[in-house]
């Protein structure tokens, strides 16, 4: 069976939840097994230094379809308020995302897996398949999904159920006159990881040494519940081992997706996009989890940097791995400009089409970029800028604030922010931050530095008063809060 479009490419978009930058074959992890998207990275291009906008979900995922920031967009924290029905709210309402920008070119949506950006029970605009998890997270072997406004229970290993739908919802349009997206969003490898994942994946890690993911000493800032991690759980072997079968179990999952493809003979005419919302540190650093892992909230580059992978026949070429800072924002001008859209109505705020980099006809052709490239993040009131070679991150109103010199410390174990010899140099990134962000930012009342984010939770579109909007923390004995119930989805 082939499709009648020949020239219209087909869209998969693939996210996983909670996946590191070292949590990939193809990154050089000799420890994980990720077959399936390491052949992706080697039919495709892979940028190795790739930017969620905020180190947690939501405002994760908002950035990647808005191509706006946290202060723009208002999604500050992971969504901890109604997720359906009469109370719940839809977060983007207003906003336009590049899912609407590919319907209204006659793209047939479909929707697999996590939304968590308010009213799940809810199809957004263009998509003729929604099947969407009522919340953030949820156990691996049963869950509420939402199919078409109405909710079902399912029984079974979440990462199959999801990739059945995914599947099915391929079957439907393969062969259709319109090109289809496809969003298929996976709950791997977001905890709980013990006990959660098939025999035949754990026991690939039953005597994993683990090297991969050092258990260090306790970080200073690390956030607990009920004394243990909050990103984690107390057998941090169990849960490693938990953790890289999620993983695994999703490569399968996506190489069944793949092998739909193939049945279908559309795999030369469909892009496949595969990255993370967020980053994650599995005992780097002593944390157990993204950016709110530790208050105050870390930026990390294992919390900021996610994996990201693209394959498009025709329209990149192979084999290729590009060091470029690349963000989230700049994620829907590129992915438009990479299937012949027009990628302007994304470029208004921060983000820019980086497809010519994808196609490797960016300055050397090869994927360099000028040396001042920077990045930025943002989670609330801490506000990172990150070059090829350093990063400062600022915390409003008073601090702690960090510089990393990433060239002799790549692993930002030294904070050089009272390096007297480094006072220009530090000024110099604070400056560039504040103007980006000043550049970008209009509105008071979405902006973050002004807002008390502390990582547990946002209940409510922000309105009068932010401090009946994100979940207040309740700090234990070690100074850390127990807020964030599930580890901030």
């Amino acid at each position: 069976m082939t499709s009648k479009r020949p020239t219209a490419p087909n869209i998969i978009l693939i996210v996983s939840d909670d996946q590191g930058p070292w949590a990939l074959g193809a990154a050089g992890n000799t420890e994980i097994r990720t077959p399936v998207i390491d052949a992706l990275a080697a039919d495709g291009v892979r940028l190795s230094r790739f930017f969620c906008a905020s180190p947690v979900c939501s405002p994760a995922r908002a950035s990647l379809l808005t191509a706006r920031v946290p202060s723009q967009h208002g999604v500050h924290d992971y969504l901890d308020g109604a997720h359906a029905g009469t109370e719940s709210t839809d977060y983007l309402a207003g906003m336009p995302t590049f899912t609407e920008a590919l319907a209204d070119a006659g793209y047939r949506l479909g929707l697999s897996g996590k939304w968590h950006l308010g009213a799940s029970d809810v199809p957004r605009r263009g998509f003729v398949h929604w099947f969407a998890l009522h919340g953030g997270g949820s156990s691996y072997d049963r869950a509420v999904m939402y199919r078409d406004g109405r909710a079902e229970s399912v029984e079974g290993y979440l990462t199959d159920i999801i990739t059945d739908d995914a599947i099915s919802f391929i079957d439907d349009e393969a062969a259709g006159d319109s090109p289809f997206f496809l969003a298929v969003n996976f709950t791997a490898p977001h905890k709980p990881f013990a006990g959660q994942h098939p025999d035949e994946y754990t026991a690939m890690y039953r005597h994993c040494a683990f090297e991969s993911c050092p258990q260090e000493s306790p970080h200073p800032w690390l956030q607990t519940l009920d004394g243990g991690p909050i990103g984690g759980e107390p057998d941090a072997r169990e849960a490693l081992i938990g953790y890289f079968a999620a993983v695994t179990a999703m490569d399968a999952a996506i190489g069944r997706i793949l092998e739909s493809v193939r049945a279908h003979g559309i795999e030369g005419e469909t892009v496949i996009v595969f990255t993370s919302d967020n980053g994650f540190n599995a005992g780097h650093h002593g944390i157990w989890g993204k950016g709110n892992g530790t208050f105050p909230i870390n930026m990390y580059d294992e919390s900021v940097m996610v994996p990201f992978v693209v394959t498009a026949p025709g329209r990149v070429p192979p084999g290729r791995v590009s060091d470029a800072l690349v963000s989230a924002y700049d994620f829907a001008p590129t992915l438009l400009d990479l299937v012949g859209l027009d990628p302007a109505p994304f470029e208004g705020g921060p983000g820019r089409s980086r497809a010519d980099l994808l196609r490797a006809v960016d300055d050397d052709r090869r994927g360099a970029e000028p040396r001042d490239v920077v990045v930025h993040n943002e989670y609330g009131p801490v506000r990172m800028i990150r070059s090829a070679e350093r990063k400062y991150v600022h915390r409003y109103p008073f601090g702690p604030h960090e510089f990393y010199d990433l060239e002799l410390d790549p692993r930002e174990r030294c904070n050089l922010i009272d390096d007297t010899e480094r006072r220009d140099e530090i000024a110099v990134m604070r400056r560039r931050l504040v103007e980006w962000f000043d550049a970008h930012v209009h509105d008071a009342g979405r902006d973050g530095s002004r807002l008390p984010v502390a990582g547990a939770g946002q209940l409510a579109p922000l309105g009068d008063d932010p401090y009946d909007v994100f979940g207040a923390p309740a700090w234990d004995g070690a100074g850390a809060h127990d807020g964030a119930r599930d580890g901030g989805a």
